[in-house]
């Protein structure tokens, strides 16, 4: 294989598999050991832990492409896939891989760490792979509400690995994900609310008006910074504070806008602003467990 092939190769698994959302998946799971009270983890653990959330969730992410590639012919911001395209074929012997891929990184989970944080990251990629993709997604409105649990169980697999699942901290980090992830979501649905419609998929602003969404993006988005300044009293510092205030305010920021305008330019303007958001968010939590260590 030339090293032009190999390099398409790797970038259509990059594509099919959302890596990059497994990357975001990661590093919630690493937020989820920084605001941990305590951990007897060592830095080499943390690595591979943290190499086995994002390859468990990067086979949820390809089996989502693959189940999905109906709809994605459908419409335009997806109809390029790997998968409806042809680029990689999507066979059945696929998902038996996923599935041995996926049972792997959970052993190697439980090897590292201990079944609490192997159960977590099953219910992780379970969420999104089955309940999410193939239950909820084209049957109701609620579909991303129930699927945002994926990003809890990250955080919580990673609390879980430190033996501190039920402390505050990690809780709180959990619910905030929670919460991110419809107005994350519902202000991408409505940029894309034409092809969503067309492909039957009944996002929230599909289903409803746009005022009614900007509305329920606002306040899931003031309720999840209000919540991100509570980790201050929960172990936190001034470093994860500025990080939280600076997303934070932005976000919010741009949800209002989008709640006073109603137009497809804010709602870009806040999908964008909550992956900055939580960036920092995360970013924050992994700094001042750091300098504070």
């Amino acid at each position: 294989m030339s090293k032009n092939s190999l390099g398409k190769t790797i970038n259509l698994i990059y594509i099919a598999a959302k890596v990059r959302l497994g990357f975001l998946i990661m590093a919630c799971t690493l937020a989820g050991i920084a605001v941990s009270p305590a951990s007897t983890l060592t830095p080499l653990e943390i690595l591979l832990l943290a190499v086995c959330v994002l390859v468990a969730s990067s086979t949820s992410g390809a089996f989502n492409q693959w189940f999905e590639r109906d709809i994605d012919s459908i419409m335009d911001r997806t109809k390029k896939r790997p998968f409806v395209t042809q680029e990689l074929q999507p066979t059945n012997l696929l998902n038996l891989w996923l599935v041995v891929i996926s049972c792997t990184a959970l052993y190697f989970t439980y090897r590292v760490a201990n079944l609490e944080a192997s159960l977590y990251l099953f219910a992780g990629i379970f969420t999104y792979g089955i309940i999410y993709t193939v239950w909820l997604k084209r049957k109701t409105w609620m579909n991303i509400v129930i699927g945002g649990l994926a990003g809890s169980f990250a955080v919580l697999v990673g609390s879980a690995a430190t033996g501190n699942t039920f402390s505050t901290a990690p809780l709180i980090l959990s619910i905030i994900l929670f919460l991110w992830t419809p107005p994350h979501f519902w202000a991408l649905a409505i940029c894309f609310k034409d092809d969503y419609e067309k492909a039957s998929v009944p996002m929230l602003p599909v289903v409803t008006s746009i005022s009614i969404t900007s509305h329920a993006i606002f306040w899931h988005t003031f309720l999840l910074v209000l919540l991100s300044f509570t980790l201050i009293f929960y172990g936190m510092h001034w470093v994860y504070l500025i990080f939280a205030s600076t997303g934070g305010l932005y976000f919010l920021y741009s949800s209002a806008q989008l709640l006073r305008k109603q137009d497809k330019s804010w709602a870009k303007k806040t999908f964008f602003a909550s992956i900055i958001h939580l960036g920092l968010l995360l970013l924050g939590t992994m700094f001042d467990a750091m300098i504070f260590a």
